[in-house]
């Protein structure tokens, strides 16, 4: 079991990088980081900002998951949507560094099927049954 989890960290390790770039920009913004189940969780201002405005969700997005990183607007947001971001981590343990492709992917077909592309995301809708939500948009 040990080496399936060193395995999926390694899988993982080039988003896990982009997300570790990330979180340390939030950090030296004056912002706060804490390991939990394995995953870095970070939040702050400057992660506030970024999941306000530079999302395609309307209103912003409360986190978001790269690899083994996921960045809150506070800390409320990361405890709320802990059992959703995740799954995304899973997500990103099975896919790894074809995750962000696969996911845009995913997303423009929903468009072009004439679907929302992030509630009809399959990777979203995953996450949403997972947590026992619907995803809101």
């Amino acid at each position: 079991m040990r080496s399936r989890r060193v395995l999926a960290y390694a899988w993982t390790l080039p988003l896990t990088a982009v997300g570790l770039v990330l979180a340390l920009l939030v950090v030296l913004a004056g912002g706060r980081a804490r390991v939990v189940q394995g995953v870095l969780e970070v939040h702050g201002w400057l992660s506030r900002l970024g999941l306000r405005y530079c999302t395609l969700l309307r209103g912003g997005a409360s986190a978001i998951t790269v690899g083994h990183v996921v960045i809150g607007r506070d800390e409320s947001s990361l405890e709320l949507t802990r059992p959703h971001e995740r799954v995304h981590v899973r997500q990103c343990e099975r896919w790894g560094p074809l995750f962000v492709p696969a996911y845009v992917l995913a997303g423009l077909l929903m468009l072009i099927r004439g679907k929302h592309l992030y509630r009809d995301n399959p990777f979203e809708r995953e996450a949403f049954e997972k947590e026992g939500q619907r995803p809101a948009v």
